[in-house]
Parts: C-alpha cells; structure tokens; sequence
C-alpha cells in the first residue's frame, strides 16, 4: 500500500487493512479486495499491519485498489499522526480563526476555513494516535 502526495510519497508498507473516509462512508479494505476506484473526502486514514495500528489525516483525493491488490492513495495533502506537531496545528488553528474573523473579502474567509478545517482534522487524528 502507498500513499502519495503531490510532494511526497508519505505511506509504503504492507498493510492488513486500511481503512479511508469515502465519498459514500468509510471504507473498510482488506487483502484480495475487488478493483475499486472511489473519490475519498477529508478525514482520517487508519492503516493496520499485524498489532500495529497508524492514522493519518488527509484533505481529500482518490483511492485506487488494482486487480493484484495493491492500494494507492493519491491525496492532496496527507500526514502521519506522529508527524503532525500539536503546538505548531494549534497556532495554525488560531491564525486561521483570526483570518475568519478579520476577512476582506470572501477569497480569504474561503482560505482561513479551509486552514481551520485542515488544522481540526490535524489534532484530531494526533490526540487519537497519542490517546492509544
């Protein structure tokens, strides 16, 4: 399984499932799955390989399983949980809650929610990783 940004290739590793916040719900994907091609919304990827268990957050993209099994995650921007540094998401919230606050014209409301959004979902899958 991977999992690529524009970036980078943030995932590549086995994995015994995987599960990705869909278009439709979450999907849940074990070995020998069907081909499958699915838009997946922003929200949190939860990978598991054997007792060991990551999150990552992830703003959006699309989820390809092939034919032989293999699943790759095209998304427009991803992050491991024990990458994502909590001081660092927290001030990026703040600014982004100020930015909403003091907005001159809707462009930049647009992009301050959008900070906002990807902040939230940051520190949620970083407090679910470290609360495990």
């Amino acid at each position: 399984m991977e999992i690529v940004t524009p970036e980078k290739l943030i995932y590549q590793e086995d994995a015994d499932m995987v599960v990705v916040p869909g278009s439709e719900g979450n999907l849940g994907i074990l070995p020998h799955h069907i081909p499958l091609f699915s838009k997946i919304n922003p929200g949190e990827i939860k990978i598991k390989n054997g007792q060991k268990t990551e999150f990552l957050a992830v703003t959006g993209g699309f989820v390809d399983v092939s034919g032989t099994g293999n699943v790759t995650i095209l998304a427009d921007y991803a992050v491991r949980s024990d990458e994502i540094e909590i001081a660092r998401t927290e001030e990026a919230k703040k600014l982004a809650q100020e930015a909403m606050k003091n907005k001159k014209s809707a462009a930049d409301f647009a992009i301050a929610e959008a900070d906002l959004r990807k902040a939230l979902l940051e520190l949620k899958v970083a407090k679910r990783k470290r609360s495990l």
